[in-house]
């Protein structure tokens, strides 16, 4: 009899301490945050101390990518650890996402975790014509309340999704917040004027608000007591809301920050990593770091030996994909897309675009509505561009983001950083050419890609849980 009393107390004291162990995971989503717009990163303008502070307890990755630019698909594709193009209508903005799909929130709660978001989970979209009763990110709670809420040996997953630096500005609040637009470098696919400056200055701005509330999360968590056993994961799902960027698979608007921190010491510190990361390797990476047994295949890669320092690297390249935005095409009844596919290595960044007849902004106005190259985010760029699209000063920066494009890109990355200069038809680079549309198309073979042998139209049949159209300066959503 006390030797079974022993035993018994002897497997409470295990649970009890096995679940006090797990890990909590405090998820950082940003909002258009690209990549490299973070003093860690090497940015002089932008302050972010403290994702600095993340940075020096973890590993900062420098070449993670949204598996989409597009926030809906890259969301989704992050839940569900699968490339956007098998979620079916997930694969579109405002797509629905279908609740038959595994994802992580549902798999870490069927495992005790206390899963919670605030502002903005998965989205944009109404989840509640997909068949869920709540956002795929969780219950919807505030992070204080969570910390209020929850048992003393509940593990936690909190998704806290900000809206920044997601447009709209507040207009001037960079130079209000002591960044001086001048100390501003442009990236080389927009014109080098005050507008555009200006306009940068104030999406910094909120780059640097996110980075004040990250502060003060971080200090709840330690007022907590659970700091030291909670994994910190910042990252964002698409790139900056200009021209040239988001909604495109160039860099700015694919490649985003990724740093993963943990204050105890069970993976490796103060380490920059420069292997290839989709945000689609997050979901097994969560599941791994918090010890979920029977897993889904998914096509995602966990990042957990790369965290303990077991391997260096997961993959040498990463393939992107690209369906519908914004409904701003006349074609097939304003459902048409611009879908594009493209592998990016070390070297080179290679696109296909399928339908090329089409305006990759979308078209330049829809009769019945207020669109104009829906595409794009409206605000000061946008209107400088368009408004100023014969001058010569700014006819080539026009053309680059509202243009229409060939079939096929590829960009030397070392030599051309902003993607400018198409090589596709350069003779010289034939062979290289050949090897990335070789590769481009063995991915698209293997995972199934209703793209590949010219296919796919059907996706621009999906229709969307909600509706909107953007304009020059702005948003005009449409009430059902």
């Amino acid at each position: 009899m006390r030797q079974l009393t022993f035993s018994i107390l002897f497997c409470c004291i295990y649970f009890f301490t096995y679940a006090q162990q797990r890990p909590n995971i405090l998820f950082l989503l940003a909002d258009d945050f690209s990549y490299p717009f973070a003093s860690v990163y090497g940015d002089k303008v932008v302050k972010t101390p403290n994702i600095e502070r993340l940075a020096k307890k973890g590993i900062t990755f420098t070449n993670a990518y949204a598996a989409s630019p597009s926030c809906t698909p890259s969301r989704a594709g992050m839940l569900t650890g699968k490339y956007p193009h098998k979620l079916g209508e997930g694969v579109n903005l405002v797509g629905k996402l279908d609740v038959n799909i595994p994802t992580f929130v549902q798999l870490l709660r069927n495992d005790g975790y206390f899963v919670g978001f605030e502002r903005k989970g998965w989205g944009p979209g109404d989840y509640t014509k997909m068949g869920y009763a709540e956002n795929p990110a969780g219950k919807e709670i505030g992070f204080k309340e969570l910390l209020q809420e929850i048992k003393n040996d509940e593990p936690f997953f909190f998704w806290f999704g900000t809206n920044d630096p997601h447009r709209f500005f507040p207009f001037g609040a960079g130079k209000r917040n002591g960044i001086s637009p001048d100390n501003i470098s442009v990236p080389g696919f927009l014109p080098n004027t005050d507008e555009i400056k200006n306009d940068l200055a104030d999406y910094f701005h909120l780059i640097e608000r996110f980075d004040k509330e990250i502060g003060e999360l971080l200090d709840m968590l330690e007022k907590s007591g659970r700091l030291e056993n909670t994994i910190i994961v910042l990252t964002s799902d698409n790139g900056m809301p200009f021209p040239h960027a988001k909604a495109n698979l160039y860099d700015h608007g694919t490649r985003v920050p990724l740093i993963i921190s943990h204050m105890g010491n069970q993976y490796l510190k103060n380490t920059v990593n420069t292997s290839f990361v989709n945000l689609i390797d997050l979901m097994p990476s969560f599941l791994d770091m918090t010890g979920v047994k029977n897993q889904p295949q998914v096509d995602g890669l966990s990042l957990l030996p790369i965290m303990k320092g077991m391997k260096k690297s997961n993959r040498d390249e990463v393939f992107l994909e690209r369906e519908r935005h914004c409904l701003c095409r006349v074609d097939d009844g304003m459902l048409a897309g611009y879908p594009m596919r493209a592998v990016r290595d070390h070297e080179f960044l290679y696109i296909r675009n399928f339908r090329p007849n089409r305006y990759p902004a979308g078209d330049e106005s829809i009769p019945g509505t207020p669109s104009i190259y829906g595409d794009v985010d409206g605000g000061p760029s946008k209107a400088l561009l368009i408004d100023n699209k014969d001058d010569e000063k700014i006819k080539y920066y026009f053309n680059l983001s509202f243009g229409k494009r060939p079939g096929e890109e590829l960009y030397d990355i070392k030599n051309d950083p902003f993607q400018l200069h198409n090589l596709a038809g350069d003779k010289k680079y034939d062979d290289i050419l050949k090897k990335m549309t070789l590769k481009l198309q063995n991915w698209m073979d293997k995972e199934n890609d209703p793209r590949r042998n010219g296919g796919g139209d059907e996706i621009d049949r999906f229709i969307g849980t909600t509706k909107a159209w953007i304009t020059k300066w702005g948003i005009v959503f449409e009430e059902d």
